[in-house]
Parts: C-alpha cells; sequence; structure tokens
C-alpha cells in the first residue's frame, strides 16, 4: 500500500462483525484462565497482554500503524514524545557510556540529554549537523552507544544529512537514532536513508489538533546488534530481571530492541500511552497525508511572502531557493518539507514580542505542528533554559519568531502577519 492508503488501512483488520474503528481497551488488566497461560506471557513465550502499564491492544494497533508508515519492523507507543527521546537512547546506553547527538534539537530533548540523563552517567557530546566529516569522526568514542538528530531540527529548521550520519554510525558499530517529528513519515522516511531508529512525539503533527500527547518509536529492525555484541550487552547477554532472556538472540533483528524497551523500560518506568490518546493519534493518522499537504503549500506560501518583506530581517524555511538546505530538503525531502517557518522581524528580540502580541489568527501557544496557526518566542521559551552559547549552537538567536503555520485559509494567515508587521 502507498502511504496514504496506510494511513487509513494500517495496523488494524477487523474479522467479521468486529468494530471498522480501533477499538478503545480501557483495561488495566486482562483475564486468563490458568496461572500457566498468563505464566506463558510472563516469560515471552507468546504474545498477549496482561497488565496495561506495559501493552495495550489499542496501542500495539496505532503503534503498528506507524511502523508500517516509516518501514520498520517493530514499534511501540509511549506517553510523551519526551519519553520516546528518552526511551530510544536508555534502552541501550547506560552509566558510563557516551552519545553523540546533533546540537540543533528541541531545547527539551538537549535539556533531558544535557542535564537529566548526565546525572545517570550518560555522556553526551553535542555536534553541529553541518560539521565536517573530520568533526563528525572525532566526537566518536570507544564506549559511544548512539548517534542522534533530528530530520529537521525544532526551531532551528536544519536539515540532518541522514545518510551521511547514518555511514559514520555504522563505521563505530553504532545506530543512528532520528527524531521524525516535523517531517512526519509522509515527507521522509529516514529508515530508507539508514536510521535504525526513528521517534517520534505523535503529539504534532500525527495527533494534529492539540488533543492527546504521546511518543512513538519504530525500530528499523536492521542493526545488527551482535555485529557489536560488547558495546550492546543489555540486548546480547541474558537478561537476569526476565528469565535470562537475551533478546537479540529470541527475538531476532527485528523484534528485540522494541521487545526489551517493552519488558524493561516500560515495566519499571511505566511511560505509557493511554488508550484513550492512542484512539484520538488514531483520528489524526487518518488524515495526517492530507494535513501535511497543506500545511506544506501554506508555509511555501507565507514563507516567501516573509522573504519579501522589507519589514523582515530573515527568514529560514529549506524548500526557498536560496535557503542553504534547500538541496539537502530536495533530497530527503522532495513531497514538502513541513509548516514550520523561523524567521526574524528587523528591530531584534523586543520588535519580535511586539509583533507576537498584534496577531490575531496565530495564536502564541507552546505546542507546535497542528492544525491551528501558532507562533513561539522560543529564547523566552521552550529554550530559556540554555545559555546563549547554546542558543547559538542550536541554531536559535534571541529574535527567532518559531511559526508554526496551520491549515486556514493561507491568505488569512497572511493577512494576519501584515497587520502585526
Amino acid at each position: 500500500m502507498k502511504r496514504e492508503t496506510k494511513c487509513i488501512q494500517a495496523g488494524y483488520t477487523p474479522g467479521n462483525g468486529e468494530p471498522r474503528m480501533i477499538p478503545i481497551i480501557q483495561s488495566t488488566t486482562f483475564k486468563y484462565d490458568t496461572s500457566e497461560n498468563m505464566g506463558k506471557l510472563f516469560d515471552l513465550e507468546e504474545s498477549g497482554y496482561f497488565y496495561s502499564r506495559l501493552q495495550n491492544p489499542t496501542c500495539d494497533y496505532v503503534a503498528a500503524k506507524i511502523c508500517a508508515l516509516e518501514g520498520g519492523s517493530a514499534a511501540m507507543l509511549t506517553a510523551s514524545g519526551q519519553a520516546a527521546s528518552f526511551f530510544s537512547v536508555f534502552n541501550i546506553c547506560g552509566a558510563g557510556d557516551h552519545v553523540i547527538a546533533s546540537s540543533a534539537i528541541y531545547g527539551g530533548t538537549y535539556n533531558l540529554f544535557n542535564v537529566t540523563m548526565r546525572r545517570m552517567g550518560i555522556d553526551f557530546t553535542f555536534i553541529d549537523p553541518d560539521c565536517s566529516d573530520d568533526e563528525l569522526e572525532a566526537a566518536f568514542k570507544p564506549n559511544t552507544k548512539a548517534l542522534f538528530g533530528e530530520t529537521i531540527a525544532n526551531p532551528a529548521l536544519k536539515v540532518l544529512d541522514i545518510e551521511r550520519f547514518a555511514k559514520a554510525a555504522h563505521a563505530h558499530g553504532v545506530p543512528l537514532i532520528v527524531d521524525n517529528t516535523f517531517a512526519t513519515p509522509i515527507n521522509c522516511r529516514p529508515i530508507e536513508w539508514g536510521a535504525d531508529i526513528v521517534i517520534h512525539s505523535t503529539t504534532k503533527y500525527m495527533d494534529g489538533h492539540d488533543a492527546a500527547v504521546g511518543g512513538c518509536i519504530v525500530d528499523s529492525g536492521k542493526f545488527d546488534w551482535f555485529a557489536s555484541a560488547d558495546k550492546f550487552p543489555g540486548l546480547t547477554t541474558p537478561d537476569e530481571s526476565y528469565h535470562g532472556i537475551t533478546y537479540a538472540e529470541k527475538f531476532g533483528l527485528g523484534g528485540a530492541y522494541i521487545t526489551k524497551a517493552t519488558a524493561q523500560l516500560m515495566r519499571d518506568l511505566g511511560a505509557v500511552q493511554s488508550p484513550v490518546n492512542a484512539y484520538l493519534l488514531n483520528l489524526g493518522l487518518e488524515s495526517l497525508h492530507v494535513r501535511m499537504q497543506r500545511h506544506c503549500e501554506n508555509a511555501e506560501k507565507v514563507a516567501e511572502f516573509l522573504e519579501n518583506d522589507d519589514r523582515v530581517e530573515w527568514v529560514n524555511y529549506p524548500r526557498l531557493k536560496g535557503n542553504r538546505y534547500y538541496d539537502l530538503a530536495q533530497k530527503y525531502l522532495p513531497d514538502g518539507v513541513c509548516g514550520v517557518i523561523s524567521f526574524g522581524v528587523k528591530g531584534g528580540r523586543k520588535a519580535a514580542e511586539k509583533f507576537m502580541s498584534k496577531l490575531k489568527v496565530a495564536m502564541i501557544a507552546t505546542h507546535v505542528a497542528d492544525a491551528h496557526t501558532c507562533v513561539l518566542h522560543p529564547a523566552s521559551s521552550t529554550h530559556r533554559q540554555m545559555s546563549d552559547s547554546e542558543l547559538e549552537a542550536a541554531g536559535v538567536s534571541p529574535d527567532l519568531i518559531r511559526l508554526s503555520v496551520g491549515i486556514e485559509n493561507v491568505d488569512d494567515i497572511i493577512d494576519d502577519l501584515k497587520n502585526a508587521l
């Protein structure tokens, strides 16, 4: 099936007389006839459900749809995009390990890595995604366990050269983890370019309606954990907390990573997405292909308007000719980038704040990437925990305005911007 059809059909096939829509299984627990039946589930000898802190059928149906859209082998939903970012790395890292991450990532992810996970004993090196091959090579250490980046950086809108980063990661025997939130699998499928693990904040375009917080992790099923067995003992040696199972041996390349994340991390940390949120997410997924086209069409027109207005200092949108990421966007995102634009108005930070206060259609909100047009000043909100040097490394200038173009009539959006300017 084409990806547009997968948005509607993938993940769940009702049987005769069964609900056409994915059902909400709103239950914490599941009944079994014998202890032996349940024991097989605890031993991972059979698939099934015993407690919704680990897995729930509604969540698994929706995860399967996202997995099909990304072209992966297995997937899981999480309670938020932050939980997906954390699980994706922590599933293969521990105290004393090292991770390389793009410096141009969402401020919340940067804080998760640079502060919270450092307290767990995991070291991070942040590199400019535009760094040279030599600089990228120099960032690797003997204890490096993963390379992390965003397809389209939030809010710097830097486009990751996925093939180049995948090649570097694989040369050192580690996986490339890519956050594909802004592009969605409608516009880019990182696994096709060499990424090993793909994550999403499903709260954004996938849900698309400000309705439900969530995240997702998709495993490509292509990374050979045994080829670097000494780096990933959690997957290649027995897990004594789960009956001595060796995940990569029992579940193979296609199932080891997600099974471990479920059996270990979700079991112990419980950052599970609720069945109701998963149901709402699925409603968003069914129209994702239609909405993304409209987001991108609107954003291109808005970016062109801003570029030609002399009250605007600068505009960053990878689909604009002359943008430094135009060629990478044509390669990885030929059908469209996303609906997010970053720009600065003349007059700097104060002018940016005044401009935002005059908007009527675009609302000031911490959210991004949904049906409504919304606007944010990252330096004073999502990235306010970062120093000036960290902001600069992340590609966030003090005057940067992040405009998330919605699916309203584009003339109304442009008129709103004209009035505010």
